[in-house]
């Protein structure tokens, strides 16, 4: 039984027009078939007028009904890559379950942020192993999670008036406790597939992108060298 992987990034400024361009193969990366391109597919269908992955991003935020001006250094979006262990991710796809993999990860996605949040999931079939890149707003309602943890130590209430005030914040959407649960509850989607979470707590990391484009650039000079 394999491992599933769900890497969560937070995303800055008031464009990731460069992170679009990889996720929508405006630009072929160097570890990318492109005789496979062809095979990627957006699984979640554009609001009428908006055409990309950026503009769906700031439709998303513009039409929310947010009041509080909103600041270059706050996150507008969480890259989100949903994956597995290679052999099982392969396994799935030559059994014919990839689609329905696909489905219960989007799903699960929806459910979990919320179906509008979730502005853009892509399938990526032209890298090494398959996987989504999903794009999540992080628009939430309700008490600021400061002003609660305030108000438990204060004991009175704070933020009174916009206790209930639809808010930009990735921070209340990816708390520690909050990852945990999402860890849980895509164990939970996954299982059917052969795939389970890690170790809670273990030291283990993904290797980043920038660090896999690296050691690709790496291996080709030793090559040539040799």
């Amino acid at each position: 039984m394999g491992h599933f992987s769900l890497d969560f990034k937070k995303a800055k400024g008031s464009s990731d027009a460069r992170e679009s361009d990889h996720i929508e193969r405006k630009v072929i990366p160097d570890n990318a078939d492109p005789t496979r391109t062809h095979l990627n597919r957006e699984l979640v269908k554009m609001p009428s007028g908006v055409y990309d992955r950026d503009e769906a991003i700031a439709h998303r935020i513009n039409t929310a009904g947010i009041k509080r001006k909103i600041t270059n250094d706050q996150v507008r979006v969480i890259r989100t890559v949903l994956s597995g262990t290679h052999e099982d991710m392969m396994n799935i796809a030559a059994n014919g379950q990839l689609d329905d993999w696909c489905n219960d990860s989007l799903k699960w996605l929806q459910d979990t942020f919320g179906k509008e949040n979730v502005v853009s999931v892509v399938l990526h079939m032209d890298e090494h192993t398959p996987h989504l890149h999903a794009s999540i707003v992080p628009i939430v309602t309700g008490e600021r999670r400061k002003a609660k943890n305030k108000t438990a130590e204060e004991g009175k209430r704070t933020y009174r008036k916009k206790a209930n005030a639809v808010r930009l914040c990735a921070d209340d959407v990816l708390n520690r406790d909050k990852m945990v649960g999402y860890h849980d509850s895509y164990a939970e989607a996954m299982g059917k597939y052969g795939l389970k979470r890690g170790v809670r707590g273990s030291d283990a990391r993904h290797t980043t992108t920038a660090q896999y484009y690296r050691n690709i650039k790496e291996r080709r000079r030793d090559f040539k060298t040799a």
